[in-house]
């Protein structure tokens, strides 16, 4: 029990000390990369000089998001959720097809095909 003590203190210590490394690089960085259901996001912060540009902000982002003109994996399960399918679930991704498995309202298996092209027609 002294032991896990002991190194409990430490590793807090340690992780402490450690706080004001990670903040100061993680504000010194200027892009922001997320991926969530909705694809990847990139966010960048400009640089600019407030004496020279007159619509410069500090904490002014720009979103760019990476364009996908088909249909992706989250995309399809959306769908399939709005469909009425509960539970749904990707049995394979292929280069021209979603396919997702999972159950009707009335606890019957449904077995959807979902096209790669824009809007995830169903096939």
């Amino acid at each position: 029990m002294r032991n896990f003590l002991i190194n409990t203190v430490l590793a807090l210590a340690m992780g402490i000390s450690g706080l004001p490394l990670i903040t100061g690089s993680t504000a010194a960085q200027e892009f922001e990369f997320s991926i969530g259901r909705d694809g990847p996001q990139l966010r960048t912060r400009e640089r600019c000089d407030p004496y020279e540009d007159d619509d410069c902000y500090e904490d002014r982002y720009v979103e760019q998001r990476v364009v996908r003109r088909g249909c992706t994996e989250g995309q399809a399960l959306d769908k399939a959720e709005r469909i009425g399918v509960r539970r749904a679930r990707i049995v394979s991704a292929g280069r021209r097809t979603i396919e997702v498995r999972g159950r009707s309202r009335a606890g019957e298996r449904v077995y959807l095909t979902f096209g790669r092209e824009r809007g995830c027609p169903v096939y």
